[in-house]
């Protein structure tokens, strides 16, 4: 019988890697900002789309729809987020970001980046490229595979 090794087991170690790096991000992001990830991905979301759905976010961050919520009505209820009625769907209402919105997120942007840029200062441009290709490679897989379990065409 062949025995599972856990550390070198490739979804473990994706599950411990992610968890470190956004356990660092969420210190950093909480400290400077008072925002969670999920608060700091809807800004992100958001400066990057405009006016946008919650389901339209989860179905981008791949967040399930009760934190996409908290989020949202946290970040309204802080004035940095705004509601408006959806002309495409009455059921539902677009977010935006306010002023004040607008002010955290060119706060944040540069600080994100910052990490980002010392997460892997260590590593070529060309390592860099490979990774986020294979990341996207991982999610194509893990999606269509998701797909195939639910029954839904890939």
């Amino acid at each position: 019988m062949t025995g599972l090794a856990l550390d070198d087991f490739i979804p473990f170690r994706l599950s411990v890697t992610s968890n470190l790096v956004s356990d660092s991000i969420a210190r950093a992001y909480e400290a400077l900002f008072a925002l969670t990830i999920p608060e700091w991905r809807l800004v992100a979301v958001i400066a990057e789309t405009g006016g946008i759905t919650q389901q339209a976010i989860g179905q981008r961050t791949l967040m399930d729809k009760v934190t996409v919520s908290r989020a949202a009505i946290a970040l309204v209820e802080r004035g940095l987020l705004a509601r408006r009625a959806n002309p495409d769907d009455r059921r539902s209402h677009l977010l935006d970001l306010t002023d004040a919105g607008r002010d955290l997120y060119a706060a944040v942007a540069p600080k994100a980046l910052d990490l980002e840029r010392r997460l892997f200062s260590g590593f070529s441009a060309q390592e860099i490229d490979g990774f986020v290709t294979m990341l996207r490679r991982i999610d194509a897989v893990t999606l269509a595979l998701r797909n195939e379990r639910d029954g839904r065409p890939g």
